[in-house]
């Protein structure tokens, strides 16, 4: 064989050998596609959950607002009730005046 045929020869391997070579992984499309495509599920996955924690967030934030209302209601309540006896209290204690009956109801004239 001449040396210029052997040349030949493996100039057509080198070559054939560079095309039976697979693609590179990274250089493909469908890789880098597949990628982002994980990439923006996690993304959508995290939006999710945020926006659940804030609706749940929101719940507890009205059950907070309700609570307060109910409890300065009862404080309410519990002042006037304090105050009812504490102005009966002092009727009987300083004025000496007691609690009428209902049956026996009598009106005072207060033009004399």
């Amino acid at each position: 064989m001449s040396a210029v045929a052997e040349s030949a020869r493996s100039g057509r391997r080198a070559r054939g050998a560079r095309t039976a070579r697979r693609p590179r992984v990274f250089a493909s499309g469908v890789l880098w596609i597949v990628l982002f495509g994980v990439l923006l599920s996690g993304v959508v996955a995290v939006n999710v959950a945020v926006l659940r924690l804030n609706l749940a967030l929101d719940q507890s934030g009205r059950e907070r607002s309700e609570l307060r209302a109910d409890i300065a209601g009862l404080r309410s309540q519990l002042s006037s009730a304090s105050a009812t006896a504490r102005i009966a209290r002092l009727a009987r204690t300083e004025l000496g005046l007691e609690l009428a009956d209902q049956d026996g109801i009598v009106y005072v004239d207060l033009a004399r």
